[in-house]
């Protein structure tokens, strides 16, 4: 066998071995991730993979730059309509293709807003100051000048660092805003703009107290809301558009049920005075920062959104409902649970621990994946750096997708609890447990499911035969 075939075979093995593993034997905790639909992924490799589409608005006019487009754009309105319906609003940007580009286009929108009075022929001023989450108390990359907000933001000349005040947070919950101070540093700094959302996610964010204080201000503040750790929870967990924030970001493959993917949304009606801001993320989406914007995702995300829509309510309450059972298992096994008890320590998908007494957390968490628990390791408020993390941080959403209820997430902190604790192997009980848990839920089922996508495969790879040969080599593994 030629080395080009044995390259093949290694690596098809190694798939097979880590989809086994990753879908059949572990249990899935990070908060940042989940499992599409069998559809959701039959739709990403349909032929819409890997074409182009790319179009703008001119002249009034939505003008397309390929032929053969006509099928992906109206797919394009229709995860528009579905979008929008969703989040109860009228605009929604869907070329980012991901959550970290979707805020990198705000904040170029933002930068090109500013400067739509400057006079032809001065230089782009940038932001003049921003408010955000700080990283160590949870913030995300994405909003950081380390990340997207980076080159967006003016440096103060005496510390030669970006002008980005972190919004305070109270002593004895660091996971909550202490609205006194931050009400006073939104009235020392005036911020241009404020940026709400997280990554270590427990609570609402202050969307409504903040636009309850700029709401009279001469120059307020746009105040933008990531939301890509809690986008699938939109309504049942918080509403920031019906609150005050003028934008939301976020990915659309946490709790959302899409594929990796990005968006932007708001409510920009003709007249209104952000209206100029919502063209300009439009323009910095196409042309300014994609080019293609990944049609089989696009797809895909036009399933998912059927899905949402449809289950949504019960899978947003099963989540929250997991979310605060976990938690209180936990802790009643002897793990220390961060956040309020009194609030069932979370509000979200999300759950954090802490470990640092069993160990970093980058050893925990090792522990934990040889166990058949995947989760990731988190620095907590009170640590100095990501390299020596006391926490761990987890998410039921995908677990929840896949049938696990309350009383099974009680079973589980108890074999997590073992590994924590006492150092236990406890791997082949995991496999056992999770063996319970295989068939996706808030979805077509399997049986509706396999007819449409056996359909699209046999669409997908339309040479002669594909279908009987597909067929022998099925007969032949089982």
């Amino acid at each position: 066998m030629s080395s080009f075939h044995e390259r093949i075979k290694s690596l098809a093995k190694r798939i097979l071995e880590n989809n086994e593993w990753r879908q059949r034997e572990s249990f899935n905790l990070i908060p940042s991730e989940t499992t599409p639909s069998l559809l959701v992924k039959m739709c990403e490799i349909s032929d819409p993979s890997g074409r182009y589409a790319e179009h703008r608005t001119m002249k009034g006019e939505e003008v397309y730059f390929y032929q053969g487009t006509d099928f992906i754009r109206e797919v394009e309105e229709e995860v528009h309509q579905e979008l929008c319906r969703f989040f109860g609003c009228t605009d929604v940007e869907l070329r980012p293709i991901s959550g970290q580009m979707a805020n990198e286009v705000v904040f170029k929108g933002m930068v090109r807003f500013l400067n739509r009075d400057r006079p032809e022929g001065q230089p782009m001023r940038k932001m003049r100051l921003v408010m955000n989450n700080d990283l160590t108390k949870g913030g995300h990359l994405s909003s950081q000048p380390m990340g997207a907000l980076f080159n967006y933001v003016t440096e103060d000349p005496a510390t030669g660092k970006e002008n980005v005040v972190n919004f305070p947070v109270l002593k004895e919950n660091p996971y909550k805003p202490d609205l006194q101070r931050l009400g006073e540093l939104m009235e020392q700094n005036r911020p241009e703009l404020v940026v709400f959302g997280k990554s270590m996610f427990l609570y609402q964010e202050p969307v409504q107290f903040v636009a309850e204080l700029v709401k009279d201000w001469d120059a307020r503040p746009v105040i933008m809301y990531d939301m890509a750790h809690v986008l699938g929870l939109y309504g049942v967990f918080q509403t920031p558009l019906k609150e005050g924030a003028d934008v939301i970001t976020g990915s659309t493959h946490k709790t959302f049920f899409g594929p990796q993917r990005g968006l932007v949304a708001g409510n920009f009606a003709k007249g209104s005075p952000l209206r100029k801001l919502w063209l300009d993320i439009m323009s910095r989406a196409f042309p300014g920062s994609t080019s293609n914007h990944h049609l089989g995702t696009l797809l895909a995300l036009l399933m998912a959104s059927y899905e949402m829509n449809e289950f949504k309510d019960e899978y947003q309450a099963q989540v929250r409902s997991n979310a605060k059972a976990f938690a209180r298992s936990l802790k009643d096994k002897g793990i220390q649970v961060e956040g309020d008890e009194k609030d069932g320590f979370t509000e979200t998908h999300q759950v954090v621990i802490r470990v640092r007494e069993y160990g970093l957390g980058q050893e925990i968490a090792r522990r934990l994946e040889d166990n058949n628990i995947v989760t990731n390791y988190q620095a907590l408020p009170d640590d100095e750096t990501f390299l020596e993390s006391s926490g761990i941080r987890m998410g039921v959403q995908e677990m929840t997708r896949f049938g696990v209820q309350e009383k099974d997430f009680d079973v589980l902190s108890g074999l997590i609890a073992e590994v924590i604790i006492e150092n236990k192997d406890v791997k082949e009980e995991v496999k056992r447990l999770r063996e319970n848990f295989l068939e996706m839920k808030f979805c077509l089922s399997l049986k509706e499911a396999i007819p449409v996508a056996s359909k699209i495969l046999k669409s997908v790879f339309a040479y002669p035969g594909f279908v009987d040969l597909l067929m022998e080599n099925l007969e032949k593994e089982r």
